[in-house]
C-alpha cells in the first residue's frame, strides 16, 4: 500500500491528471476516487472502505487493478521513445537508398549513441553492420567491424545469460520437489556458468541476471558460508537497484524490479531480520499472480507462497489467507505444465483452506491436483501432498477414504525408506492414533509425535511441516 501511494504521490501533474481521466472516461469511478484520495487527502484505508462502500476484499483487488493501471500508463510513456528508436532502426535501409553518405553517416551514428543509452544491443548490431559497409574505403572500417564482431558475441552472451536463468529455475523447481546429490550437482554447474560468462563482459545486464541465480541459490540452494569470499549478498542488491535508477527507460528492468523486490523478501526472511521484510511483503504479495504467471524465467515465485504461509504462521493469522485469496487470484490462470510451481500453489490454496476450517474445500483442492497430474516423477512431493489430503479425510471423520489413503501412503512411505521421510512417518501415526478408537492418553501420544515434527527443520517442498501442530492442533486430533 505504501509503496502505491509514494508512485501515486511522485506522479507528474499532466501524468496524474491523464491516468485520472482515463478512468473517469472508463467510468472506473471507485478506482479514480481511490487514485484522488491517495494522491490528495490523507484517509485511512477503512475510512476509504466507507466511502467507497467496499469490503476489505474488493479494497485489496481495488488496489490492485490501480496499480495496474499506472503501471500499464508509465509502461506505455516508456516504451514510447523506445519505439521511435526501433522503428529508425527498421528504416536503416530506407536511409542508405536514399539519403548522401555524409547524411547516413551521421544519422547511424546519432542512431548508435541512442542504442547505447537504451542498452539495445540486438539493434546495435545492425547498426555496426551497416557503418561497417558505409566505411568500406575507409581506415574506420576495421575499427567498426571490431564493434560489430563485439556485439554479435555479446548479443549472444546475452541470450546464453537467458537461457541458462530459465534453465536454473527450471531445475530449481524440479530440485524443490524431489531433492538429490545430482540435481544440486546441476544447480551448481548451472550457478557458474553464468557467472563465467558474467564475467566476460562489463556489462550490467549481465550482472543482473547473474545476481538473479547468484542471491536465490546462496539462499536456497548452497549455504551462506561457502561464499565468504564472493560479493555479499547485500552489495548485490543495492548495485542492482543502482542499475535500475542508472536505466529508468529500461523495460526489462522496470519488470525485474518485482523480482528484486522478491529477492529482498526471501533475504531478509533468511537471515529472520523480519522488520525489514515485512517492508517488501505487501508489495510482493499484491503482486502474487503476476509473479506466478510471468516471471518463472527469473526466479522461483513459488517459493513466495511457502513464505508468506510461514510469515502468516508467525504472526498468527493463517485464517486470514481464504479471504485473501479470493481477491489476489481472482484473474490467475494456471500452467499445469510447470508442475512445481502448480503443485505449490494448489497446496497453498489447500493449506488456506484447512486453516479458514474448510476442510472438504482442501480436499477439493488437493483430489483435483492429483487428479489432473501425475506426480510419479516427484515421490517425496507426492508423499507430502497425499499426507495433507489425509489430513482432511481424518479432520472430515471420513474413514473409508482415510484408511484407503492412509494404506497407500505407507506403502510408499516403505519404498522410499522411513530416514527419507521420518516427518511424514510421524504425522500418519498423528492420524492413526487420531481417527482410532483410543481413548487413553491419547492427546499425550499425539503431543509427544507433534513435539517431534515440530523439530525438523523445513527443507524444500514440505507442506506437512506448514502444519502448525499448536494447542488447537493438539486438542482438535484428540
Amino acid at each position: 500500500m505504501a509503496k502505491l501511494k509514494n508512485i501515486i504521490k511522485q506522479l507528474s501533474l499532466d501524468d496524474y491528471q491523464s491516468i485520472y481521466d482515463q478512468l473517469i472516461e472508463s467510468n472506473a469511478d471507485k478506482s479514480a476516487y481511490l487514485l484522488k484520495s491517495m494522491r490528495e487527502k490523507q484517509l485511512t484505508d477503512v475510512k476509504v472502505m466507507e466511502e467507497l462502500e467496499v469490503n476489505t476484499n474488493a479494497y485489496y483487488t481495488l488496489r490492485s487493478r490501480l496499480n495496474q493501471k499506472i503501471e500499464e500508463y508509465l509502461l506505455q510513456q516508456m516504451e514510447s521513445p523506445r519505439t521511435d528508436i526501433l522503428k529508425k532502426v527498421a528504416n536503416i535501409n530506407e536511409i542508405i537508398f536514399t539519403k548522401k553518405r555524409a547524411i547516413a553517416v551521421a544519422t547511424l551514428k546519432k542512431l548508435e549513441k541512442e542504442l547505447l543509452d537504451y542498452d539495445l544491443s540486438n539493434e546495435l548490431t545492425i547498426v555496426y553492420k551497416y557503418l561497417k559497409k558505409l566505411h568500406i574505403h575507409s581506415q574506420d572500417y576495421f575499427n567498426y567491424s571490431q564493434l560489430y564482431n563485439k556485439h554479435v558475441a555479446y548479443t549472444l552472451a546475452v541470450d546464453k545469460a537467458e537461457d541458462i536463468l530459465g534453465e536454473y529455475f527450471k531445475k530449481y523447481g524440479n530440485y524443490t520437489m524431489d531433492p538429490n546429490e545430482q540435481g544440486r550437482l546441476e544447480l551448481n554447474l548451472l550457478y557458474k556458468e553464468i557467472n563465467n560468462i558474467s564475467g566476460m563482459y562489463q556489462s550490467h545486464r549481465l550482472y543482473v541476471y547473474s545476481s538473479c541465480v547468484n542471491i536465490f541459490h546462496r539462499l536456497f540452494v548452497e549455504s551462506e558460508e561457502a561464499f565468504e569470499e564472493d560479493e555479499p549478498i547485500e552489495d548485490m542488491l543495492s548495485n542492482v537497484q543502482k542499475y535500475f535508477n542508472q536505466y529508468p527507460m529500461d523495460s526489462i528492468y522496470y519488470h525485474l524490479s518485482l523480482v528484486f523486490e522478491f529477492l529482498k523478501l526471501e533475504y531478509y526472511n533468511h537471515y529472520r531480520v523480519y522488520r525489514k521484510a515485512e517492508k517488501f511483503f505487501e508489495d510482493v504479495s499484491e503482486s502474487t499472480s503476476m509473479l506466478l504467471s510471468n516471471y518463472t524465467l527469473y526466479t522461483y515465485p513459488a517459493q513466495f507462497l511457502l513464505t508468506k504461509t510461514e510469515r502468516h504462521l508467525r504472526n498468527e493469522t493463517a485464517s486470514e489467507l481464504y479471504d485473501e485469496n479470493l481477491a489476489i487470484f481472482h484473474d490467475y490462470e494456471v500452467d499445469t505444465e510447470n508442475i512445481p510451481t502448480h503443485v505449490t500453489y494448489v497446496v497453498f490454496r489447500a493449506l488456506s483452506c484447512y486453516y479458514a476450517g474448510k476442510y472438504d474445500e482442501a480436499a477439493r483442492w488437493i483430489n483435483n491436483l492429483l487428479n489432473e497430474i501425475s506426480l510419479k516423477k516427484y515421490p517425496i512431493a507426492q508423499l507430502e501432498v497425499k499426507t495433507l489430503l489425509a489430513l482432511q479425510y481424518c479432520l472430515m471423520k471420513d474413514f473409508d477414504l482415510f484408511n484407503q489413503l492412509i494404506n497407500s501412503i505407507q506403502r510408499q512411505i516403505r519404498l522410499l525408506g522411513k530416514e527419507n521421510c521420518d516427518h511424514i512417518l510421524f504425522f500418519t501415526k498423528i492420524l492413526k492414533i487420531s481417527i482410532s478408537d483410543i481413548k487413553k492418553n491419547k492427546y499425550e501420544k499425539i503431543k509427544e509425535l507433534a513435539d517431534k515434527v515440530t523439530r525438523i527443520e523445513r527443507k524444500h517442498f514440505s507442506p506437512t511441516l506448514l502444519v502448525q501442530m499448536n494447542e488447537d492442533f493438539l486438542q482438535r486430533m484428540s
